[in-house]
């Protein structure tokens, strides 16, 4: 460590105090926080203390305005700004807690050292809720953008295995340390659920912090309460782990006695996910089904699943994958229609079995007709219910961290994506459904009933506090090939022009969409938002600040990124059981999971002309 301690702890003070002046420590509690300052101390360096009140009577620095710049080896290695906060105790009591330092920037592994150092072990309640555990969640949430999660891994075991055993003083510290890191791991994966698993690195991470765990058990029996979390969390079984890993023979019995009493506690595991995804199958080369989907989907249950859809035979049709060079490839009844990443094998075609002929099925009127009075005749709340149940079953199942990983390395990264991925194709597709329901009616009477159908779903969508469908049937309402049809827009009652307009003001984008930031604001909790806007305020973020400042990670850049991510977490709650599922009409729930879109745009403003020419 290059401190020039013959100036007494020199720091770099800023903004308030100039660079190279003394910062005189008044409060050892303040060195017992840092803990490079408290190595220092126990080496003999001298410690430069006010015992006077000439010094006191300067007016004190406020704590936005001091900020402490550790070095190693000439470099900065770690920035970070004096904190205060209130703990609560026993009898409503509140004791202001001065000396803590918050992260401002620092290189990756000082910043985790400083985490650890700075967690407050509480033996009954683990640790002490404070204003740091929103750093240490700032920090679990957007640790993608500076390391990779091997990386975490490798600097968590090294923590854990740092030993320093000089006296009983010092063994007592590294018991402390090691619970630390363990309530730490705990965080992390209570934090990421399931979104990690099927790592390779934290598989191997895991299976080694648990081995070493037990190593320490025999000495350290205070660790015992840390197994059973690790147990829990990764569903390990502590006696074959025993007969495995552990060198300490004569801790078996201790290890076997543990084993049995844990034998009756339930083990917390993850709740089963069934993976879903959203297919489309396209049944002419401009039009697709857009179906709701299980990863384990084969062809021969796609197959049957569309041919009940468009009432065609099943004998009748095969399964077609385009791949994207261009190669065609016949999928057999049992092939998977997804890949392990739950990306299809291909852009998906129904044919018929002569392979010369897709199904077509918009050239017939009566069939149009038909299409038509059906989506009249189903109830609008029913419609706007299935489309809240479809959107929070993806929804429910974003994680935070999914948003870091789309919007910093969103090609590397495609598998931690997926159900973001799916809301997002999700909301396009209602604006591409709106707009083809519009378009492919003919008659001039039902296509203004349609509209004013359209608008209700999406006053209803934002009743049941679903922003993501709202957004999206406005903005099919809005497009060119669907606005610009006048002689439709004219027909429609001035009580539905006044609710469209006054819908449409909430996806007013200017002044960065008050409108719609403060209507959101006001809602309760579960509730559904528009998701491209939180990866632009993201994106925002990410352009506007630097992620590392000299080499050091600009951690105030991702408290930032973390405020706007656990604005998915706040949604997701339910504290007071404001449930947003409801039950829907089992007809309108296969209407409404079977989309028939066109996504081709020239098609959609050759049906738009079709109607009402050109004048």
């Amino acid at each position: 460590m290059s401190w020039d301690c013959g100036l007494r702890y020199m720091f770099s003070v800023s903004p308030a105090l100039q660079p190279g002046s003394t910062c005189v420590l008044r409060d050892k509690e303040e060195l017992y926080r840092l803990e490079v300052i408290r190595r220092l101390a126990k080496d003999g360096c001298r410690l430069l203390q006010d015992h006077k009140g000439s010094e006191r009577s300067s007016e004190p620095q406020s704590d936005e305005a001091v900020r402490v710049c550790l070095r190693e080896r000439g470099n900065d290695v770690l920035v970070l700004q004096r904190i205060s906060s209130a703990t609560a105790r026993g009898g409503g009591r509140v004791e202001a807690r001065n000396g803590r330092y918050m992260v401002v920037s620092g290189t990756p592994e000082k910043i985790l050292e400083h985490l650890l150092d700075d967690l407050t072990l509480d033996d009954d309640q683990g640790t002490t809720p404070t204003k740091e555990s929103d750093i240490l969640d700032d920090f679990l949430l957007t640790y993608p953008v500076f390391m990779s999660t091997g990386d975490l891994c490798q600097a968590l075991l090294g923590h854990y295995c740092t030993k320093r055993y000089r006296g009983k003083e010092d063994r007592k510290e590294a018991l402390e340390r090691k619970r630390k890191v363990l309530h730490l791991v705990s965080q992390w994966m209570s934090l990421c659920r399931g979104f990690l698993r099927e790592d390779e690195h934290v598989k191997l991470f895991t299976k080694t912090l648990y081995r070493y765990v037990l190593d320490d058990l025999y000495e350290h029996p205070f660790l015992e309460k840390d197994v059973r979390e690790l147990q829990k969390l990764y569903q390990l079984h502590r006696r074959q782990a025993v007969d495995e890993y552990s060198p300490q023979r004569k801790g078996k019995a201790l290890f076997h006695q543990l084993s049995l009493k844990e034998n009756s506690l339930q083990s917390r595991g993850t709740q089963g996910e069934t993976k879903a995804a959203l297919c489309h199958v396209y049944v002419t080369m401009d039009s697709f089904l857009s179906m709701r989907a299980h990863a384990g989907m084969v062809a021969e249950e796609l197959l049957q699943a569309v041919a009940e859809r468009m009432e065609v035979p099943l004998e009748k049709l095969v399964l077609l994958a385009v791949t994207y060079n261009g190669g065609r490839h016949l999928l057999q009844p049992q092939d998977r229609v997804f890949s392990d990443s739950l990306r299809p094998v291909g852009r998906l075609h129904v044919c018929r079995k002569d392979l010369g002929e897709v199904l077509n099925p918009f050239t017939d009127n009566s069939e149009l007709q038909q299409r038509t009075a059906r989506m009249l005749s189903i109830n609008t709340w029913d419609v706007a219910v299935a489309l809240t149940d479809f959107d929070w079953t993806i929804f429910e199942s974003i994680h935070e961290q999914e948003l870091v990983y789309f919007t910093f390395s969103r090609h590397s990264s495609s598998s931690h994506t997926v159900a973001l991925e799916l809301l997002l194709q999700r909301c396009n597709e209602v604006q591409l459904w709106v707009m083809t329901e519009v378009l492919l009616c003919s008659a001039l009477c039902k296509r203004v009933q349609l509209i004013k159908k359209f608008i209700k779903i999406a006053a209803h969508c934002k009743a049941q506090r679903n922003l993501n469908c709202f957004f999206a049937i406005i903005m099919g309402l809005n497009t060119a090939a669907v606005s610009r049809l006048g002689q439709t827009w004219e027909k429609i009652p001035g009580k539905f022009k006044r609710l469209f307009a006054e819908l449409e003001t909430i996806t007013d984008p200017s002044l960065n969409h008050k409108a719609y930031r403060d209507s959101f604001k006001k809602m309760k909790a579960p509730k559904i938002p528009f998701p491209p806007l939180l990866l632009k305020d993201i994106t925002f973020i990410h352009e506007g600040n630097k992620t590392f400042h000299d080499n050091m990670v600009n951690f105030e850049k991702l408290h930032m990124i973390a405020d706007t991510l656990r604005l998915i977490r706040q949604c997701q709650k339910d504290h007071m059981g404001n449930g947003i599922t409801q039950k829907s009409s089992s007809e309108v729930r296969a209407y409404i999971d079977y989309l028939h879109i066109i996504d081709n745009q020239q098609t959609l403003f050759e049906l738009s002309h079709g109607l009402e020419p050109r004048a």
